[in-house]
């Protein structure tokens, strides 16, 4: 490591720190806002997995709380459920996705739902979890098969940011173990890449640069190489600190 890396991870280092000790907030992540399914069930997988291809430039936080909601409304659960999705008309659908607004944009939207609900019951009888079995849960197999071989069936969710972010709320909110956890990045939403940027991990012109997002990924997965740290470890932290206004670090 150069002096420059070795600064910028003693930084990491107390950031970490930070969020270990609460100095961060965030006791409350968005994902918290679940109906504590069985961790291990097929409705727990869909329920962390639908609602996420609709989360971009969005507050995470309402977001899953409209989830909850429309997920304990005996009318409108059934979204979750991807083969009574496609029994149902499009109106039902986009009724029960709008009512708590989950759904923001209720076409568009809809038509997002829609397609993974098919893709789901076509490829894996409805049950998400049979994606993971049949990549052997490996990190880089489940994302080519979502993002490059299979892209137009996963939309939004095949997205850089979403899908990676997506895969971390698997690994912590259900009983999902990945062999290759180390391979799992950064998620790298708004909040992540200005973290890295306070951080100097990238220049402001790789901030405001068109790829900033695998910018964002590749600066991390350099920075932790060689290190106890993998990159899904900075993720939340990033995420509060940005979020919470850039604490000074202790």
């Amino acid at each position: 490591m150069s002096m420059a890396d070795i600064k910028i991870m003693d930084r990491v280092e107390q950031l970490l720190e930070m969020y270990r000790q609460g100095k961060l907030g965030g006791e409350v992540m968005p994902e918290d806002a679940n109906p504590h399914l069985e961790k291990g069930s097929a409705e727990n997988y869909l329920y962390f997995t639908l609602p996420m291809a609709l989360n971009y430039q969005r507050n995470s936080y309402t977001l899953w709380e409209s989830a909850k909601k429309t997920w304990e409304d005996g009318e409108t659960g059934f979204v979750f459920n991807p083969n009574e999705c496609l029994q149902r008309s499009f109106e039902d659908v986009q009724q029960a996705l709008t009512r708590y607004k989950v759904a923001l944009q209720k076409q568009k939207q809809t038509e997002i739902w829609l397609k993974l609900c098919e893709t789901f019951v076509t490829r894996f009888g409805g049950d998400i979890r049979k994606l993971f079995d049949e990549n052997s849960n490996d990190i880089d197999r489940i994302r080519t098969f979502i993002q490059v071989e299979h892209k137009k069936e996963f939309p939004y969710l095949s997205g850089t940011k979403i899908c990676n972010y997506w895969l971390y709320v698997i690994y912590q909110y259900t009983d999902r173990t990945f062999t290759s956890l180390d391979r799992l990045t950064v998620a790298p939403d708004t909040h992540v890449c200005k973290a890295t940027r306070k951080l100097g991990l990238i220049t402001e012109d790789e901030y405001n640069a068109s790829n900033v997002q695998q910018l964002v990924i590749e600066a991390w997965n350099q920075q932790l190489a060689g290190t106890r740290y993998k990159p899904i470890d900075v993720h939340t932290p990033l995420w509060l600190w940005s979020r919470n206004g850039f604490r000074e670090i202790e």
